[in-house]
């Protein structure tokens, strides 16, 4: 039979840190750096209610299940909602119940966003799928440009190019930094990052003190087979645009791309991200997951996709019960912004009102 440990991250040994990594490494679908133990030390340093349910099947441990505790018996994936890529690192033909594992949790519901396919024994629990383009450059970099080309994009490769040496004649040489030790220049991607948050009206991550603390402790973290990555452009001295990302030893995520909007129209960010494909490639990066979303430039670089899903599972529990009103609740109030257009426009004015205000808060 399957036991369940669940611990703090914290309380991990260097013995089980390894077996999560061979694992790892052993399982195609589980190279993202999101899956990997040091995306989960990191939060777990950060978000005190960060748990890993360790299995094991007699004396071998043979999975590792982290998640984060956010209300009476209602759990997420470990950094939910800012990992790209969520799910169980666990060995070939492992049989579990779900939900046996969630009462192991102490959790009623567990809700995920981001189920990284062949999760087989979460399959039942997914509502919906989508596609996460991926960037691939498992042949290559220069074979990764004639997919491109081969898709229709050759006019947009065309065009960046342009741009660049455009960006090279009016403002100065083009200078590509893959791994930046550079933390003021991190801090720079920080403060782009949340002009662009707060010009979409959308919540400034960096308005969050724990997530800034997090970004800053995976920028300090580097290994083998994990490292925060800070990718800049130059123009001259000037930093024009900026990336950071987390790699594995054979997957970037893209997670964190900004540019300075004055120099917009010269489009130094998608620049940069034909740069930090060659370099990638370089370095042994099988494919960057630019994550799901509708924004052009991913469907531009995309030569490849995998599938993530969203879903939950749940059992019978009062955390589940009080899930499910709370759920209900929350349509209601969608469902009336839908029907009146007006509301969701006062509701949309009024909230990227309230994060310009907190995030002036917080800065003082």
């Amino acid at each position: 039979m399957i036991k369940y440990t669940v611990v703090h991250p914290a309380e991990l040994g260097e013995s089980k840190l390894n077996k999560w990594r061979e694992i790892q490494l052993e399982a195609p679908l589980l190279g993202s750096p999101f899956l990997s133990p040091e995306f989960t030390l990191a939060v777990g340093a950060i978000r005190p209610r960060s748990r890993v349910a360790v299995l094991t099947d007699g004396a071998e441990v043979v999975g590792f299940f982290p998640f984060e505790r956010r209300g009476i018996g209602y759990g997420v994936p470990i950094g939910a909602w800012i990992s790209d890529c969520q799910g169980m690192v666990h060995s070939t033909g492992l049989e579990f119940d779900p939900r046996q594992l969630l009462r192991a949790c102490g959790l009623g519901v567990w809700e995920f966003n981001h189920l990284v396919e062949g999760q087989a024994h979460f399959e039942s629990y997914e509502i919906t799928r989508a596609p996460s383009p991926i960037m691939d450059m498992s042949a290559g970099f220069q074979p990764f440009l004639a997919t491109l080309r081969e898709k229709g994009n050759a006019k947009v490769l065309r065009n960046i190019f342009r741009k660049q040496r455009k960006l090279e004649r009016e403002v100065g040489t083009v200078r590509f930094v893959y791994d930046s030790q550079d933390h003021a220049a991190l801090r720079t991607v920080m403060a782009w990052k949340s002009a662009q948050y707060l010009r979409t009206g959308k919540q400034d991550r960096f308005a969050q003190r724990w997530f800034v603390d997090l970004a800053d402790r995976l920028f300090a973290t580097a290994s083998e087979t994990f490292s925060g990555v800070l990718s800049m452009l130059y123009a001259g001295d000037e930093p024009v645009a900026g990336h950071f990302g987390l790699r594995s030893d054979r997957v970037m995520a893209y997670w964190i791309p900004a540019f300075d909007t004055q120099y917009g129209p010269y489009s130094p960010g998608l620049i940069l991200n034909l740069f930090l494909a060659e370099a990638a490639a370089g370095c042994g990066i099988q494919h960057v997951d630019l994550g799901t979303g509708p924004e052009e430039y991913k469907r531009w670089f995309e030569t490849g996709a995998l599938t993530v899903s969203q879903g939950r599972v749940a059992r019978r529990s009062p955390g589940a019960a009080l899930y499910s009103i709370r759920r209900a609740s929350s349509s209601r109030v969608r469902q009336a912004m839908t029907a009146h257009p007006s509301l969701e426009r006062a509701a949309k004015r009024a909230r990227s009102t309230y994060f310009r205000m907190d995030a002036a808060v917080l800065r003082r």
